[in-house]
Formats: structure tokens, C-alpha cells, sequence
């Protein structure tokens, strides 16, 4: 199993939440800048993967050091 130590875990946390940001502007926003029809599906999407990588971050955060 791998242990992270605290450091590592912020660091990880932090990239998950730009990867989360990443995710729903390219999924969401990203329909409205390039102009093609909008996807209820797609948008649906980028919210999920931006809600699950979200709840990733906060639960490395808060896990306590072994």
C-alpha cells in the first residue's frame, strides 16, 4: 500500500484540484467558447468528474499521518 507523507498529500490534493478545475472548464465551459451545440451530456460530465476529483482532494487533505 503506498503511504503518503502530510507534504505529499497537499502537494497531491492540490494538483487533483487543478485537475478538477481543468475538467469542468474544458467539459462545460469550453462548449460556449468554441460555439458548437451545446451537450446536456458533456456538461453533465464535467461536473461529475469535477465533483468526484474534488471529493478525492478533500479526503487526502484529511487524513491524519500514520
Amino acid at each position: 500500500m503506498l503511504v503518503l507523507k502530510r507534504g505529499q498529500r497537499e502537494l497531491l490534493a492540490d494538483k487533483l484540484l487543478d485537475a478538477a478545475n481543468l475538467a469542468v472548464t474544458a467539459l462545460f465551459l469550453g462548449q460556449f467558447v468554441t460555439g458548437t451545440p451545446f451537450s446536456f451530456p458533456v456538461a453533465a460530465f464535467g461536473g461529475a468528474a469535477w465533483c468526484l476529483l474534488f471529493c478525492l482532494a478533500i479526503t487526502l487533505i484529511g487524513r491524519r499521518t500514520p
